[in-house]
């Protein structure tokens, strides 16, 4: 007899009815596999964050000298920024993963459409999906950690904690990148994917501090999910740490239930439907 809707966990209750077998790591599996002959274009995003703070935290550093950082303790402009490229870094990695190579797999491989022959269901093949792009971001941020950690800019005993923390803006980047791919037509929708991720990088206190805005720039800056990541990032590796950035990790909190529940129920009806 099924239980009762009362009992059912709302979690359970958001997504698909019997779409859920617990095989989700198949596809972390099938992914790491398919993943051994294309190694160099998968650890090729780590070098761009590199490249950037190299680029601009020493070389445009030199002339800006330091600057307040989150607790009001002045800073090396290396030191600022390097947290925000930490949080582009998961971002990145978690979106191109769960963005084009899940669109290529939905549209042209078909390869969902096999996976379904199995034991596999659609709750399955998202949330495999998205531990890859989950996996694939938080590779990029340990790689950045390790940079930040040579170049003297982890201060910090918390910023132990920087590492969860870009698994979990890694998590809910990658949940939202593929409720967006589902809802994608043709490789031309991915120009809507470069149109948010660029002016985030640039915009969301990556470079500087959030107080150069006029105040309603500041508010619409304060919406966009880089924003949250990048202050999340800075807090832990200042040592700047506060009740507020608990706030921060209640968004991802949404973004992640958002994204896996949309998810989900839009494989259900692409595939199944």
């Amino acid at each position: 007899m099924a239980p009762p809707a009362a009992a059912v966990p709302l979690a359970l209750r958001l997504l698909p009815a019997g779409s859920y077998a617990g095989r989700s790591r198949v596809l972390l599996l099938r992914s790491a596999t398919a993943s051994r002959r294309t190694w160099l274009a998968f650890v090729s995003g780590f070098f761009e964050p590199v490249f950037y703070l190299i680029a601009m935290g020493r070389g445009l550093g030199s002339l800006v000298g330091q600057l307040p950082g989150p607790g009001g303790a002045m800073i090396s402009y290396a030191a600022f920024i390097a947290p925000g490229l930490l949080a582009a870094s998961a971002m990145n990695g978690a979106v191109f993963d769960s963005t084009y190579n899940v669109f290529f797999k939905l549209k042209y491989a078909r390869l969902y459409d096999a996976m379904l022959a199995t034991p596999l269901g659609p709750v399955d093949i998202a949330l495999g999906e998205i531990g890859w792009a989950l996996l694939r971001g938080g590779l990029y941020a340990t790689g950045f950690l390790s940079v930040m950690a040579v170049f003297g800019l982890l201060t910090s005993p918390w910023a132990v904690l920087a590492l969860p923390a870009a698994l979990v803006v890694a998590f809910a980047f990658a949940a939202i990148g593929m409720a967006a791919t589902s809802f994608m037509r043709s490789w031309q929708d991915f120009d809507l994917v470069t149109l948010a991720i660029l002016p985030m990088f640039l915009f969301a206190t990556t470079f500087y501090p959030l107080s150069v805005y006029p105040r309603w720039l500041q508010l619409v800056v304060e919406c966009l999910p880089l924003f949250h990541a990048v202050e999340l990032m800075r807090g832990l590796t200042t040592g700047a740490v506060h009740l507020g950035l608990l706030g921060h990790l209640a968004y991802f909190a949404v973004m992640i239930a958002a994204g896996v529940t949309v998810a989900a129920r839009r494989l259900d009806v692409l595939l199944l439907k």
